[in-house]
């Protein structure tokens, strides 16, 4: 059974807690984490998370604005993983 997916992003200059902040925004949405990669160049951050929206308790975009509010100095974006994959295929 295939879950329903979602690719969370996050870019900006380095902060402590930002992997935090957004995994905590997640599990208050009953959003899973199921694969997360970082890294940090220099000062600038940037993430990508694949979650699971199976059982989330908002919207896509109600999860997006909340995270964004914790990390009101980064550029969030959380994208169903139908668009993401339309977006990016060649």
């Amino acid at each position: 059974m295939s879950k329903e997916k979602a690719v969370l992003t996050v870019t900006g200059r380095d902060d402590v807690g930002i992997l935090a902040k957004a995994a905590t925004c997640c599990a208050e949405a009953n959003a899973s984490v199921i694969e997360m990669t970082q890294s940090v160049k220099q000062d600038f951050f940037t993430m990508m998370m694949v979650i699971s929206i199976d059982n989330m308790n908002c919207s896509i975009d109600e999860l997006q604005t909340a995270i964004q509010k914790k990390l009101e100095t980064m550029d969030v974006h959380v994208m169903h993983e139908n668009i993401f994959n339309s977006m990016h295929r060649i």
